[in-house]
C-alpha cells in the first residue's frame, strides 16, 4: 500500500500543468480513497508545498493514512527535493519514513557530467520493534535525466502530451532509495472522466515503474489529466492484491 499511495499522490500532485517558473510558492492538498466492492472510504491525505529558493525549487510532500486505516497500515512519510531552476532535475533528495512501524531515512545527493549522473544514497533503517539503525551507503549512476520520486512528475510538466499518439511512451531514470528504477508514461488516449458527479475531458495515461531489468517493482497507475491548458490532475488508479486505491484533487473552496 505505500509505494501505491506515494505514487499516486505524487503523481496527481506533480503533474499539473502550471510551470513551476510561474509558481513561485504553492500548496495543493489530495485525498486518497480505498475502494473494495460497494465500500469506498478515505484511507490517506496529502500536502505539498513549492517554494522557490535562491538556487531553485524545494518541494516538500507528507502523507499521511487516515486514523481507520492506520489500524492496517500506519503510513506517516515525508518527501523533500531540492531542483535547479532550468529543468526541474534534482540536486538533493531526503525521505522520512514511518511505515507501520518501521523507520526509514534516505538521502540522495546527485551529481551531473554531460549525460551522465551519479548518485550517493545514504540510508538509515530501522526495523520494526527494534532500536537498532542500520546504514548503507551505494552508489547509482545513469545516462541521461535523472530524477528522483518527486522531482519525476515536475520535470514531466514540460511534456507536450498533444504531440503523442497512442501507446507513444517516455521513459526517465528515477533515484529512489539504494536502488534506481526506471519510470515509464505511455499515453493511451482522450476521454472524459467522471469526478463527484462532474464529467471533465481528460487526457489518460498509463506509468510502469520497473528495475532490475525491466521487472515490475509496482503495479501500474492509470491517470487523467484534464485536457487544456492547465492540465490538472484529475484522478489516480491502481489496483492492490485486495481493492484498488484512487487519488482525487481537492480543490480551494
Amino acid at each position: 500500500m505505500k509505494k501505491f499511495l506515494l505514487s499516486c499522490i505524487a503523481l496527481l500532485i506533480s503533474i499539473s500543468g502550471i510551470l513551476a517558473s510561474e509558481t513561485p510558492q504553492e500548496t495543493l492538498r489530495y485525498k486518497v480513497l480505498y475502494k473494495w466492492g460497494l465500500i469506498q472510504k478515505q484511507a490517506g491525505n496529502a500536502t505539498i508545498t513549492l517554494t522557490r529558493i535562491p538556487d531553485g525549487y524545494k518541494a516538500c510532500l507528507y502523507a499521511r493514512s487516515e486514523p481507520w486505516a492506520d489500524h492496517f497500515y500506519r503510513l506517516r512519510d515525508t518527501l523533500y527535493t531540492s531542483m535547479r531552476p532550468t529543468d526541474m532535475t534534482p540536486t538533493r533528495y531526503e525521505r522520512l519514513s514511518n511505515e507501520n512501524g518501521r523507520y526509514t531515512h534516505d538521502i540522495v545527493k546527485f551529481t551531473r557530467h554531460a549525460d551522465s549522473v551519479k548518485g550517493v544514497s545514504t540510508r538509515l533503517r530501522r526495523p520494526k520493534n527494534s532500536d537498532k539503525t542500520i546504514k548503507t551507503v551505494t552508489k547509482l549512476s545513469a545516462e541521461g535525466v535523472a530524477v528522483d520520486f518527486l522531482s519525476s512528475f515536475y520535470y514531466l510538466r514540460k511534456l507536450d502530451f498533444d504531440s503523442f499518439i497512442q501507446n507513444q511512451s517516455v521513459s526517465l531514470n528515477i533515484f529512489s532509495g539504494k536502488k534506481k528504477e526506471i519510470l515509464t508514461i505511455t499515453y493511451i488516449k482522450k476521454e472524459n472522466v467522471k469526478i463527484d458527479n462532474k464529467i471533465y475531458p481528460a487526457i489518460k495515461l498509463v506509468f510502469r515503474f520497473t528495475s532490475n531489468g525491466r521487472i515490475e517493482s509496482s503495479s501500474p497507475l492509470e491517470a487523467w489529466i484534464s485536457d487544456d491548458a492547465q492540465r490538472i490532475p484529475l484522478k489516480v488508479v491502481g489496483q492492490l492484491k485486495i481493492g484498488k486505491i484512487q487519488c482525487f484533487y481537492i480543490p480551494d473552496k
